[in-house]
């Protein structure tokens, strides 16, 4: 048995089971505070759930959008990239207080934040080079030089109180640490303060798994191990019957990959440069609406 996406499986029985309802800012949820998994990384593995077909392809588009620090709906639309429409339409803006802000425009989110941290924001497609402070090429200046890859200060946080109510949603994968063991195995912690277990989760799992990948290859490690911690784990009402299909099945090998080639910025790298080392086999897709 895949033992490790039986800890997903063990928090989505906990959750039906033993958690509390509440309602929250978009419905009716099931929650549990408080949760952690561990995800083996190595020998190219990338833990990706089985015991329904995840879409790995969005999920992994987001990633090379946020590395490359966009902040415009549009570019992933324009690669059928959906996730992100519900928060970028007239309306949710609207509901935020965003009224100048154009359609798509999500503001200072992720990847702005990870490449020009409390920058003054403009729109999505102002120039911000060398402006704010550049996390990510800062961790990996870092992770490539021997003396400083020990260091336990490599942190990518989204999370910018200064700049939260410019953001079309704030960060729920809101902070990262990676940390290197023995001079060569990369490994990453995420701490997520709201997680929807049925759809963003398994997401946020192959991202930052993936992403972990990346680094290690462009930094000249090896990735090890994905840790996430959980703060308010949810299921929403409607999610529940769906879920108690996944929870019945057999979980099934995670795929590997490999990096195939070491670009020279970090925000080079994209979905072709995924080799399929092994393939990713699943069960049939389980279908569950998305809340904005």
């Amino acid at each position: 048995m895949n033992t490790e996406e039986q800890q997903y499986l063990n928090l989505v029985n906990e959750i039906i089971e033993n958690g509390f309802d509440e309602i929250g800012r978009n419905g009716k949820t099931r929650v549990k505070f408080g949760h952690s998994m561990r995800f083996s990384l190595r020998d190219g593995t990338i833990p990706i759930l089985t015991t329904k077909k995840v879409a790995f392809r969005p999920c992994f588009e987001e990633l090379f959008w946020f590395m490359r620090g966009s902040t415009d709906n549009r570019l992933l639309q324009e690669k059928n990239v959906s996730i992100w429409n519900g928060n970028s339409t007239r309306e949710f803006l609207d509901s935020r207080g965003l009224y100048d802000r154009q359609v798509g425009d999500l503001g200072p989110v992720y990847g702005f934040q990870w490449r020009h941290f409390n920058a003054v924001y403009k729109d999505s497609t102002a120039d911000y080079s060398g402006e704010g402070v550049d996390q990510l090429q800062n961790i990996i200046d870092d992770l490539k030089n021997e003396d400083t890859r020990s260091s336990r200060r490599h942190i990518l946080t989204a999370w910018n109180p200064c700049q939260l109510d410019e953001m079309a949603l704030p960060p729920c994968h809101m902070i990262c640490q990676f940390n290197v063991r023995e001079n060569k195995y990369l490994s990453c912690a995420l701490f997520q303060r709201s997680g929807d277990v049925g759809l963003g989760v398994p997401f946020n799992i192959a991202s930052y798994s993936l992403f972990t990948h990346i680094l290690a290859k462009h930094c000249g490690l090896i990735a090890d191990e994905f840790v996430h911690f959980l703060g308010n784990c949810h299921i929403y009402e409607e999610h529940i019957e769906p879920l108690k299909i996944q929870i019945k099945r057999e979980p099934m090998e995670f795929p590997k990959i490999e990096i195939k080639r070491v670009c020279e910025n970090i925000e080079d790298y994209n979905i072709d440069d995924i080799e399929w080392k092994t393939k990713y086999v699943s069960h049939e897709i389980i279908k569950m609406k998305m809340s904005a």
